[in-house]
């Protein structure tokens, strides 16, 4: 087992410890590390759990979706970022004068 799969088996037990402490099965904690997707988003996940211990699978599923939520807005961000980055690089590039045809 690499040291990217002992993570995220890690990170999935302490998920489904803190899922079956709430009294529902390992299989919702399958399902919710699946959608969630990383590591981190999975021990975001087992945070809110030992913190909030909430008393619903709706208030689960509504934590996961929020979290799934926020990481698609923070890609949504850096992609802006970085297309902004470049467009900056090429307005103050020496090529973006040199393809203009000479006005002379």
């Amino acid at each position: 087992m690499t040291l990217h799969q002992r993570i995220w088996a890690r990170s999935r037990d302490a998920l489904a410890a803190a899922v079956a402490s709430l009294g529902y099965p390992e299989e919702f904690a399958d399902l919710l590390a699946r959608q969630l997707g990383s590591p981190k988003a999975i021990d975001r996940m087992t945070s809110y759990l030992y913190q909030a211990h909430p008393q619903s699978v709706e208030m689960i599923v509504d934590e996961m979706l929020a979290i799934c939520a926020e990481i698609e807005a923070w890609r949504e961000k850096k992609e802006g970022q970085e297309a902004q980055a470049a467009y900056n690089a090429w307005l103050s590039s020496d090529s973006r004068w040199r393809n203009r045809e000479d006005p002379d």
